[in-house]
Formats: structure tokens, C-alpha cells, sequence
């Protein structure tokens, strides 16, 4: 298989089947995975290997046509403590596509949606520009486009995970800290990552279940 692939995945339709002030972070792990061939994406983020290049943020604007600067994940540096001494971190930010998203419910007009395989998506068509979503992304994830006016996060590149290609950010990461795969795949790429391994989840207090985790995330850190 390719580095820049992903094993027996078919294109499929977009929308088929349907800055936080502070980021406090719990330990988490995925559910278990389902005996399915449907997919449920999920992405592991090393921090020890991100080297704060910003090629991910490059890629991903120039993957979805945005200008420098507008990409939709971002890698903030953050301050934390570590035994006692303060020093600086890349924290990799993105849309966690939550199993229990908190921007699905709020939008009045459904242009929410979320996959079978767990993307959360904004149908531009019905999205109506009144930003209830963004308020209600606790990751600071969502924005409203300047120019279309309408919501705006990542995608996963669900187009390229619909060609059986890796998200744009997980191709170019330089240091090999953006693990991706399917949830449900016991072998997958992130599963191995994660077996014996503690990972951290950004608001666990919300409980939105995110598809993101971290290692080497600090218990609580403010941006």
C-alpha cells in the first residue's frame, strides 16, 4: 500500500447517509472497534514528533483552495509546565469530528451533517451564515468563511479519503505526528499507536467523544 493511501476505500458522495480560551485534556480511548466494513475515521496526534513546521497548515490551504493563512487546522505554540519548568509546545488544532458533535444540534436550517464514517461536514447549499455552529464548536474548529459567508471546518478531506487518499495534513507532516486511520480497523494505523499507550483528549469535560487524541498532551494548559 502506499504511503499516501488508504486500503480498499471506494469513492462515495460527500454527504452520503447523512481559539478555546482554555483546552483542558483527560485521558480517552476510542471505543473499541466495530466488526464492520464501514469505517470510522480518527486521527492520533504525537506531539513529541510535531516540529512545528507548518507544512500540515500549507497543505491543507492549498489542498482546499484557501489562502496562506486560512487553512483549516492551525499549530498554535502553547506554554506548559513539564516537572516543575515552563517551556514551549505545538499544540495541532482541528475539527475532532466528535461522535457527539455539539455543532449538529444547534444548526437551525440541518447543514450540520455528520457521515456513517463520523465526518462532520457543513453543506455550504443550506448553510445560512448565522454562526450557531461556531459558538457551539467548544475546539474553536468552525468559522465563517469571509468571502461565502457561510460555516467552514475541516473536513478530514473527506474528498481524499473518498479517492482512498490520506488527509492532506497527514501526508505532509514532516515529523510523522499526525497518525490516521480507520477506528474500527483493529490493525489500523492509529489502533497500533494507541494499544499500550495513553491518550488525551482536548474538553473531555464536554463530552462529545472527539476523534482526535494526543499523546504527550499536558492535563490542563491554556492557550
Amino acid at each position: 500500500m502506499a504511503a499516501n493511501s488508504l486500503p480498499g476505500r471506494t469513492r462515495r458522495s460527500l454527504f452520503r447517509g447523512g481559539t478555546a480560551a482554555t483546552q483542558a485534556a483527560g485521558p480517552a480511548a476510542p471505543r473499541p472497534p466495530v466488526a464492520t466494513d464501514a469505517p470510522r475515521w480518527g486521527m492520533v496526534i504525537d506531539l513529541a514528533r510535531c516540529i512545528g513546521c507548518q507544512s500540515c497548515t500549507l497543505a491543507c490551504a492549498e489542498e482546499n483552495g484557501l489562502p496562506a493563512g486560512g487553512a483549516l487546522t492551525s499549530v498554535p505554540v502553547r506554554e506548559v509546565a513539564r516537572h516543575g519548568a515552563p517551556r514551549l509546545e505545538m499544540l495541532p488544532l482541528l475539527c475532532n469530528h466528535c461522535a457527539e458533535a455539539p455543532c449538529i444540534p444547534v444548526c437551525p436550517v440541518g447543514a450540520s451533517v455528520q457521515r456513517p464514517d463520523g465526518i462532520v461536514l457543513v453543506d455550504a447549499d443550506a448553510c445560512i451564515g448565522c454562526g450557531y455552529c461556531v459558538q457551539a464548536c467548544p475546539y474553536d474548529a468552525r468559522r465563517l468563511d469571509a468571502e461565502t459567508g457561510t460555516a467552514d471546518a475541516c473536513s478530514f478531506c473527506a474528498h481524499r479519503l473518498d479517492a482512498g487518499l490520506l488527509p492532506a495534513c497527514v501526508e505532509s507532516c514532516t515529523g510523522g505526528a499526525r497518525i490516521f486511520g480507520d477506528l474500527n480497523d483493529p490493525v489500523s494505523a492509529p489502533n497500533r499507536a494507541l494499544a499500550g499507550r495513553e491518550a488525551r483528549v482536548l474538553q473531555p469535560a464536554r463530552r462529545t467523544a472527539p476523534q482526535v487524541f494526543y499523546f504527550g498532551l499536558a492535563t490542563a494548559q491554556e492557550d
